[in-house]
Protein backbone atom coordinates (compact mmCIF):
# COMPACT_ATOMS: atom_id res chain seq x y z
CA UNK A 1 0.00 0.00 0.00
CA UNK A 2 1.37 3.44 -0.94
CA UNK A 3 2.01 6.29 2.32
CA UNK A 4 -0.56 8.15 3.19
CA UNK A 5 -0.47 11.27 0.52
CA UNK A 6 -3.97 12.74 0.69
CA UNK A 7 -4.11 16.09 -0.34
CA UNK A 8 -0.79 16.36 -2.28
CA UNK A 9 -0.81 18.57 -5.94
CA UNK A 10 0.27 15.84 -8.90
CA UNK A 11 0.82 17.56 -11.95
CA UNK A 12 0.96 15.93 -15.20
CA UNK A 13 2.52 16.96 -18.25
CA UNK A 14 1.84 15.23 -21.25
CA UNK A 15 -2.21 13.32 -21.91
CA UNK A 16 -0.52 11.17 -24.03
CA UNK A 17 -1.59 7.23 -22.90
CA UNK A 18 1.27 7.26 -19.97
CA UNK A 19 0.02 10.71 -18.46
CA UNK A 20 -4.03 9.74 -18.80
CA UNK A 21 -3.37 6.59 -17.53
CA UNK A 22 -0.93 8.07 -14.64
CA UNK A 23 -3.46 10.65 -13.92
CA UNK A 24 -6.70 8.19 -13.71
CA UNK A 25 -4.88 5.62 -11.51
CA UNK A 26 -3.95 8.73 -9.12
CA UNK A 27 -7.29 9.48 -8.69
CA UNK A 28 -8.60 5.64 -8.27
CA UNK A 29 -5.76 4.89 -5.46
CA UNK A 30 -6.13 8.67 -3.90
CA UNK A 31 -9.37 10.27 -4.33
CA UNK A 32 -8.34 12.82 -2.22
CA UNK A 33 -5.24 14.11 -4.15
CA UNK A 34 -5.55 17.01 -7.15
CA UNK A 35 -4.54 15.91 -9.99
CA UNK A 36 -3.85 18.25 -12.99
CA UNK A 37 -3.31 17.00 -16.38
CA UNK A 38 -1.57 19.28 -19.21
CA UNK A 39 -1.90 18.59 -22.73
CA UNK A 40 -0.68 20.79 -25.77
CA UNK A 41 -3.01 19.22 -28.13
CA UNK A 42 -6.78 20.30 -28.39
CA UNK A 43 -7.88 16.53 -28.04
CA UNK A 44 -7.99 14.20 -24.89
CA UNK A 45 -6.45 10.79 -24.93
CA UNK A 46 -6.58 8.96 -28.03
CA UNK A 47 -5.37 5.85 -29.60
CA UNK A 48 -1.78 6.76 -31.58
CA UNK A 49 -2.30 2.58 -32.53
CA UNK A 50 -5.48 3.18 -34.00
CA UNK A 51 -3.87 6.21 -36.29
CA UNK A 52 -2.59 3.78 -39.18
CA UNK A 53 -6.00 2.09 -39.44
CA UNK A 54 -7.67 5.49 -39.67
CA UNK A 55 -5.05 7.15 -42.23
CA UNK A 56 -5.55 3.66 -44.36
CA UNK A 57 -9.69 4.72 -44.25
CA UNK A 58 -9.72 1.35 -42.08
CA UNK A 59 -11.07 3.01 -38.73
CA UNK A 60 -13.57 6.07 -38.34
CA UNK A 61 -12.08 9.12 -36.29
CA UNK A 62 -14.80 8.15 -32.81
CA UNK A 63 -12.84 5.09 -32.50
CA UNK A 64 -9.62 6.97 -32.42
CA UNK A 65 -10.66 9.17 -29.56
CA UNK A 66 -10.37 7.27 -26.08
CA UNK A 67 -11.43 9.95 -23.55
CA UNK A 68 -13.76 12.84 -23.65
CA UNK A 69 -13.79 16.02 -21.33
CA UNK A 70 -16.54 14.83 -19.21
CA UNK A 71 -14.27 11.43 -18.70
CA UNK A 72 -11.74 13.52 -17.24
CA UNK A 73 -14.47 15.83 -15.26
CA UNK A 74 -16.09 13.04 -13.94
CA UNK A 75 -12.77 11.61 -12.49
CA UNK A 76 -11.81 14.90 -11.12
CA UNK A 77 -8.84 15.32 -13.46
CA UNK A 78 -8.44 18.68 -14.13
CA UNK A 79 -7.24 18.91 -17.67
CA UNK A 80 -6.24 21.56 -19.85
CA UNK A 81 -5.73 21.14 -23.65
CA UNK A 82 -4.20 23.41 -25.89
CA UNK A 83 -1.74 24.38 -22.95
CA UNK A 84 2.03 24.67 -23.64
CA UNK A 85 4.45 24.21 -21.07
CA UNK A 86 6.98 26.86 -21.01
CA UNK A 87 9.19 25.68 -17.75
CA UNK A 88 9.79 23.57 -15.09
CA UNK A 89 11.17 25.09 -12.08
CA UNK A 90 12.14 22.13 -9.37
CA UNK A 91 13.13 24.65 -6.93
CA UNK A 92 10.01 26.41 -6.16
CA UNK A 93 8.09 23.18 -7.23
CA UNK A 94 5.95 25.14 -9.81
CA UNK A 95 5.28 24.45 -13.83
CA UNK A 96 4.54 27.50 -15.73
CA UNK A 97 2.16 27.93 -18.95
CA UNK A 98 2.28 30.91 -21.21
CA UNK A 99 -0.83 31.62 -18.93
CA UNK A 100 -0.61 30.03 -15.52
CA UNK A 101 1.24 28.78 -13.17
CA UNK A 102 0.97 25.64 -10.99
CA UNK A 103 2.36 24.44 -8.09
CA UNK A 104 2.99 20.72 -7.19
CA UNK A 105 4.35 18.16 -4.72
CA UNK A 106 4.77 15.86 -7.44
CA UNK A 107 5.55 15.68 -11.27
CA UNK A 108 5.10 13.66 -13.84
CA UNK A 109 6.82 14.84 -17.15
CA UNK A 110 5.50 12.49 -20.22
CA UNK A 111 6.40 15.02 -23.14
CA UNK A 112 7.48 12.78 -25.54
CA UNK A 113 8.57 13.99 -28.46
CA UNK A 114 8.57 15.75 -31.80
CA UNK A 115 9.31 14.39 -35.44
CA UNK A 116 12.21 15.62 -37.73
CA UNK A 117 11.23 17.37 -40.61
CA UNK A 118 13.80 18.03 -43.20
CA UNK A 119 15.28 21.05 -43.47
CA UNK A 120 15.62 20.73 -47.72
CA UNK A 121 15.61 23.27 -49.89
CA UNK A 122 11.90 24.09 -51.30
CA UNK A 123 10.17 22.91 -48.23
CA UNK A 124 9.14 26.39 -46.89
CA UNK A 125 5.89 27.69 -47.71
CA UNK A 126 4.70 24.73 -49.58
CA UNK A 127 2.31 22.54 -48.93
CA UNK A 128 2.10 18.86 -49.11
CA UNK A 129 4.87 18.03 -46.93
CA UNK A 130 3.86 16.05 -43.54
CA UNK A 131 5.14 14.06 -40.43
CA UNK A 132 2.73 11.47 -38.91
CA UNK A 133 2.49 11.61 -35.73
CA UNK A 134 -0.97 13.02 -34.22
CA UNK A 135 -4.58 12.98 -34.94
CA UNK A 136 -4.29 16.46 -36.80
CA UNK A 137 -1.17 14.95 -38.77
CA UNK A 138 -3.56 12.07 -39.61
CA UNK A 139 -6.29 14.27 -41.11
CA UNK A 140 -4.50 16.38 -42.81
CA UNK A 141 -2.26 13.68 -44.61
CA UNK A 142 -5.99 12.02 -45.54
CA UNK A 143 -7.11 15.33 -47.07
CA UNK A 144 -4.19 15.69 -48.91
CA UNK A 145 -4.16 11.94 -50.33
CA UNK A 146 -7.76 12.56 -51.68
CA UNK A 147 -6.92 15.12 -53.78
CA UNK A 148 -3.40 13.49 -55.24
CA UNK A 149 -2.37 9.98 -57.23
CA UNK A 150 1.01 9.80 -56.05
CA UNK A 151 2.99 9.94 -52.81
CA UNK A 152 6.77 9.74 -51.85
CA UNK A 153 8.10 8.34 -47.94
CA UNK A 154 11.04 9.16 -46.84
CA UNK A 155 12.82 7.52 -44.04
CA UNK A 156 13.42 3.94 -43.00
CA UNK A 157 11.47 4.32 -39.12
CA UNK A 158 8.54 2.27 -37.90
CA UNK A 159 6.71 5.49 -39.07
CA UNK A 160 7.96 5.52 -42.45
CA UNK A 161 6.14 1.55 -43.46
CA UNK A 162 3.16 2.84 -41.52
CA UNK A 163 2.97 5.97 -44.27
CA UNK A 164 3.79 4.22 -47.25
CA UNK A 165 1.64 0.71 -46.44
CA UNK A 166 -1.41 3.69 -45.57
CA UNK A 167 -0.60 5.84 -48.66
CA UNK A 168 -0.68 2.57 -51.03
CA UNK A 169 -3.71 0.75 -49.45
CA UNK A 170 -5.33 4.58 -50.31
CA UNK A 171 -4.42 3.59 -53.97
CA UNK A 172 -1.76 6.03 -54.44
CA UNK A 173 1.19 5.51 -56.42
CA UNK A 174 4.04 5.35 -53.73
CA UNK A 175 8.11 5.90 -53.73
CA UNK A 176 9.38 4.83 -50.57
CA UNK A 177 13.28 6.61 -49.80
CA UNK A 178 15.51 5.65 -47.17
CA UNK A 179 19.01 6.90 -46.69
CA UNK A 180 19.97 3.08 -45.07
CA UNK A 181 20.35 -0.18 -47.43
CA UNK A 182 16.84 -1.55 -46.18
CA UNK A 183 14.20 -0.31 -43.60
CA UNK A 184 15.18 -0.03 -39.94
CA UNK A 185 18.83 -0.88 -41.16
CA UNK A 186 19.87 -1.17 -37.51
CA UNK A 187 18.50 -4.31 -35.66
CA UNK A 188 17.14 -6.06 -39.13
CA UNK A 189 19.92 -7.67 -41.24
CA UNK A 190 20.10 -8.01 -45.10
CA UNK A 191 17.74 -11.15 -45.20
CA UNK A 192 15.19 -9.44 -43.11
CA UNK A 193 15.29 -6.15 -45.16
CA UNK A 194 15.04 -8.05 -48.35
CA UNK A 195 11.76 -9.84 -47.17
CA UNK A 196 10.46 -6.67 -45.94
CA UNK A 197 11.49 -5.11 -49.54
CA UNK A 198 9.54 -8.41 -51.61
CA UNK A 199 6.75 -7.34 -49.53
CA UNK A 200 6.60 -3.64 -50.65
CA UNK A 201 7.16 -4.30 -54.02
CA UNK A 202 4.21 -6.82 -54.19
CA UNK A 203 2.08 -4.03 -52.87
CA UNK A 204 3.48 -1.56 -55.73
CA UNK A 205 5.82 0.75 -53.73
CA UNK A 206 8.81 1.92 -55.62
CA UNK A 207 11.72 1.40 -53.47
CA UNK A 208 14.92 3.71 -53.17
CA UNK A 209 17.46 2.50 -51.02
CA UNK A 210 20.78 4.62 -49.90
CA UNK A 211 19.45 8.02 -51.11
CA UNK A 212 17.72 10.87 -49.81
CA UNK A 213 15.76 13.59 -51.06
CA UNK A 214 17.71 16.79 -51.54
CA UNK A 215 14.65 19.03 -52.70
CA UNK A 216 11.49 19.69 -53.07
CA UNK A 217 9.79 21.18 -56.18
CA UNK A 218 6.65 23.16 -55.93
CA UNK A 219 4.32 25.36 -58.16
CA UNK A 220 1.89 28.08 -56.85
CA UNK A 221 3.10 26.94 -52.98
CA UNK A 222 1.92 23.35 -53.62
CA UNK A 223 4.37 20.46 -53.68
CA UNK A 224 4.85 18.91 -57.28
CA UNK A 225 7.93 16.51 -56.88
CA UNK A 226 11.23 16.03 -55.23
CA UNK A 227 14.81 15.62 -56.55
CA UNK A 228 16.85 12.74 -54.58
CA UNK A 229 20.81 13.45 -54.14
CA UNK A 230 21.67 10.62 -56.43
CA UNK A 231 19.70 13.19 -58.99
CA UNK A 232 16.55 10.89 -59.37
CA UNK A 233 13.41 13.35 -60.33
CA UNK A 234 10.24 11.76 -58.79
CA UNK A 235 7.00 13.55 -59.28
CA UNK A 236 5.04 13.73 -56.33
CA UNK A 237 1.86 15.52 -54.45
CA UNK A 238 2.61 15.00 -51.43
CA UNK A 239 6.04 14.31 -49.31
CA UNK A 240 5.12 12.17 -45.72
CA UNK A 241 8.44 11.45 -43.79
CA UNK A 242 9.41 9.53 -40.66
CA UNK A 243 12.58 10.35 -39.81
CA UNK A 244 13.45 9.94 -35.88
CA UNK A 245 12.40 11.79 -32.98
CA UNK A 246 13.69 14.69 -31.06
CA UNK A 247 12.25 14.32 -27.10
CA UNK A 248 10.59 17.03 -25.60
CA UNK A 249 12.93 17.98 -22.90
CA UNK A 250 14.15 21.50 -23.70
CA UNK A 251 11.62 22.49 -20.02
CA UNK A 252 13.56 20.75 -17.62
CA UNK A 253 16.58 23.37 -18.90
CA UNK A 254 18.23 24.25 -15.20
CA UNK A 255 16.25 21.71 -13.12
CA UNK A 256 19.35 19.45 -12.40
CA UNK A 257 17.25 16.74 -14.46
CA UNK A 258 19.53 14.05 -16.21
CA UNK A 259 19.56 14.18 -19.88
CA UNK A 260 20.39 11.61 -22.31
CA UNK A 261 18.23 10.99 -25.92
CA UNK A 262 16.26 11.57 -23.31
CA UNK A 263 14.92 11.65 -19.29
CA UNK A 264 17.44 9.63 -17.34
CA UNK A 265 14.82 7.83 -14.82
CA UNK A 266 15.84 4.80 -12.11
CA UNK A 267 13.79 1.92 -12.29
CA UNK A 268 11.07 3.38 -10.20
CA UNK A 269 10.39 6.21 -13.02
CA UNK A 270 12.08 9.10 -10.57
CA UNK A 271 14.52 11.53 -12.25
CA UNK A 272 17.93 12.88 -10.34
CA UNK A 273 15.65 15.38 -8.91
CA UNK A 274 13.49 14.79 -6.10
CA UNK A 275 9.48 14.71 -6.92
CA UNK A 276 10.19 14.76 -10.54
CA UNK A 277 9.27 11.37 -12.58
CA UNK A 278 9.36 10.82 -16.05
CA UNK A 279 7.18 8.30 -18.28
CA UNK A 280 6.18 7.10 -21.61
CA UNK A 281 8.29 7.38 -24.71
CA UNK A 282 10.12 10.47 -23.11
CA UNK A 283 11.47 8.03 -20.48
CA UNK A 284 15.15 6.83 -20.42
CA UNK A 285 14.46 4.80 -17.71
CA UNK A 286 16.22 1.54 -16.13
CA UNK A 287 14.76 -1.75 -17.12
CA UNK A 288 15.35 -4.01 -14.31
CA UNK A 289 15.27 -6.81 -16.54
CA UNK A 290 17.75 -5.79 -19.09
CA UNK A 291 19.67 -3.44 -16.01
CA UNK A 292 19.87 -0.50 -18.88
CA UNK A 293 18.15 2.43 -19.76
CA UNK A 294 16.63 2.18 -22.64
CA UNK A 295 13.71 4.33 -23.99
CA UNK A 296 10.61 1.89 -25.00
CA UNK A 297 8.66 3.86 -27.04
CA UNK A 298 5.58 1.54 -26.99
CA UNK A 299 1.94 1.75 -26.26
CA UNK A 300 1.90 -1.32 -23.93
CA UNK A 301 5.36 0.50 -22.05
CA UNK A 302 3.52 3.94 -21.86
CA UNK A 303 0.44 2.40 -20.51
CA UNK A 304 2.53 0.42 -17.76
CA UNK A 305 5.01 3.60 -17.11
CA UNK A 306 1.85 5.34 -16.57
CA UNK A 307 0.34 3.02 -14.09
CA UNK A 308 3.79 2.62 -12.39
CA UNK A 309 4.23 6.55 -12.06
CA UNK A 310 1.11 7.07 -10.23
CA UNK A 311 2.01 4.23 -7.42
CA UNK A 312 5.48 5.92 -7.23
CA UNK A 313 4.29 9.12 -6.89
CA UNK A 314 2.07 8.09 -3.91
CA UNK A 315 5.01 5.82 -2.08
CA UNK A 316 5.47 2.82 -3.42
CA UNK A 317 8.19 1.42 -4.82
CA UNK A 318 7.30 -0.46 -7.85
CA UNK A 319 9.88 -1.52 -10.69
CA UNK A 320 9.63 -1.32 -14.06
CA UNK A 321 10.78 -4.51 -15.13
CA UNK A 322 8.80 -5.78 -18.47
CA UNK A 323 10.60 -6.33 -21.52
CA UNK A 324 9.43 -3.80 -25.04
CA UNK A 325 6.93 -6.14 -27.10
CA UNK A 326 5.84 -4.10 -30.23
CA UNK A 327 3.49 -5.39 -32.95
CA UNK A 328 2.31 -3.88 -36.03
CA UNK A 329 0.56 -4.29 -39.68
CA UNK A 330 2.81 -4.34 -42.29
CA UNK A 331 1.39 -4.43 -45.93
CA UNK A 332 -0.99 -8.27 -45.88
CA UNK A 333 1.69 -9.21 -42.80
CA UNK A 334 2.88 -8.30 -39.42
CA UNK A 335 6.18 -7.31 -37.55
CA UNK A 336 6.69 -7.89 -34.27
CA UNK A 337 9.43 -7.26 -32.14
CA UNK A 338 10.17 -8.23 -28.31
CA UNK A 339 12.57 -7.77 -25.85
CA UNK A 340 15.93 -5.93 -26.93
CA UNK A 341 16.41 -6.04 -30.23
CA UNK A 342 20.13 -4.46 -30.63
CA UNK A 343 22.29 -3.11 -33.77
CA UNK A 344 22.52 -6.79 -35.82
CA UNK A 345 26.42 -5.89 -36.12
CA UNK A 346 26.59 -5.61 -32.51
CA UNK A 347 29.41 -8.19 -31.20
CA UNK A 348 27.89 -8.93 -27.72
CA UNK A 349 25.16 -10.80 -28.87
CA UNK A 350 24.74 -13.36 -30.67
CA UNK A 351 21.76 -14.68 -33.20
CA UNK A 352 20.35 -17.38 -34.98
CA UNK A 353 17.55 -17.25 -37.65
CA UNK A 354 15.57 -18.59 -40.48
CA UNK A 355 14.13 -16.60 -43.66
CA UNK A 356 12.04 -17.59 -47.04
CA UNK A 357 11.71 -14.65 -49.37
CA UNK A 358 9.25 -16.39 -51.15
CA UNK A 359 6.81 -17.09 -48.59
CA UNK A 360 7.84 -13.55 -46.85
CA UNK A 361 8.44 -14.82 -43.60
CA UNK A 362 11.90 -13.48 -41.23
CA UNK A 363 12.36 -14.96 -37.66
CA UNK A 364 15.83 -13.90 -35.66
CA UNK A 365 16.28 -14.64 -31.73
CA UNK A 366 18.94 -12.72 -30.36
CA UNK A 367 20.98 -13.90 -27.26
CA UNK A 368 24.01 -12.67 -24.56
CA UNK A 369 25.37 -15.78 -24.29
CA UNK A 370 23.04 -18.62 -23.99
CA UNK A 371 20.29 -15.72 -22.69
CA UNK A 372 17.86 -14.71 -25.08
CA UNK A 373 17.23 -11.28 -25.00
CA UNK A 374 14.90 -10.12 -28.43
CA UNK A 375 13.52 -11.40 -31.22
CA UNK A 376 11.91 -9.78 -34.23
CA UNK A 377 9.80 -11.32 -37.08
CA UNK A 378 8.40 -10.60 -40.28
CA UNK A 379 5.25 -12.74 -40.66
CA UNK A 380 4.92 -15.21 -37.65
CA UNK A 381 6.44 -15.07 -34.21
CA UNK A 382 6.32 -18.73 -32.96
CA UNK A 383 6.39 -19.58 -29.08
CA UNK A 384 5.33 -15.39 -28.10
CA UNK A 385 3.95 -16.47 -24.57
CA UNK A 386 7.50 -19.02 -24.30
CA UNK A 387 10.03 -16.26 -26.05
CA UNK A 388 8.78 -13.53 -23.38
CA UNK A 389 9.02 -16.02 -20.67
CA UNK A 390 12.76 -16.89 -21.77
CA UNK A 391 13.47 -12.71 -21.85
CA UNK A 392 12.01 -12.31 -18.02
CA UNK A 393 13.71 -15.24 -16.54
CA UNK A 394 16.95 -15.04 -18.32
CA UNK A 395 17.13 -18.54 -18.35
CA UNK A 396 19.66 -20.29 -19.99
CA UNK A 397 18.61 -21.49 -23.79
CA UNK A 398 20.08 -25.14 -24.29
CA UNK A 399 18.35 -25.98 -27.42
CA UNK A 400 18.43 -22.61 -29.19
CA UNK A 401 16.80 -23.76 -33.01
CA UNK A 402 14.03 -25.16 -30.82
CA UNK A 403 12.67 -21.95 -30.69
CA UNK A 404 12.87 -21.10 -34.55
CA UNK A 405 10.42 -24.56 -34.66
CA UNK A 406 6.69 -24.23 -35.70
CA UNK A 407 4.99 -24.28 -32.42
CA UNK A 408 3.56 -27.92 -31.16
CA UNK A 409 -0.13 -28.03 -31.04
CA UNK A 410 -1.04 -26.70 -27.84
CA UNK A 411 -2.83 -28.46 -25.44
CA UNK A 412 -5.76 -27.64 -22.91
CA UNK A 413 -3.29 -26.39 -20.16
CA UNK A 414 -1.57 -24.57 -22.99
CA UNK A 415 -1.09 -20.14 -21.94
CA UNK A 416 -3.09 -18.32 -24.70
CA UNK A 417 -0.17 -16.70 -27.40
CA UNK A 418 -1.59 -13.23 -26.36
CA UNK A 419 -0.47 -10.36 -28.54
Amino acid sequence: MHDSSAGLRHVIIGNGVAGTICAETLRKLDPLSDVTLIGGEPYPLYNRVALPPFLKGKALEKKVIMRSRDDHANKGIKLHLETWVTRVCAQDKVVYTDGAAFPYDRLLVATGGRPRLPDLPGVAGTSGVFNFQTLDDTKAIIAQAEQVTSAVVFGGSYIAYELAEALSERGLNVTWIMRGPRLLHRILDVEGGAVVDAIARQHGVNMLYNDRVAEVQSRDGKIVGVTTVSGKQIETGMLCCGLGFDYNTEILEGTGIHLNQAIIADEYLRTAVPNIFAAGDVAEAKNLMTGEHEVMGTWDSATTHGRLAARNMLGENVPFDDPSVYTSTMFHTKMRAVGRVPHHTDANYSSISQTDIAKQTHFKLLFEKDVLVGAIAVGNMPRRAELLHLIRSHEPVTDKHRLLAPEEKRTAAAQPDAE
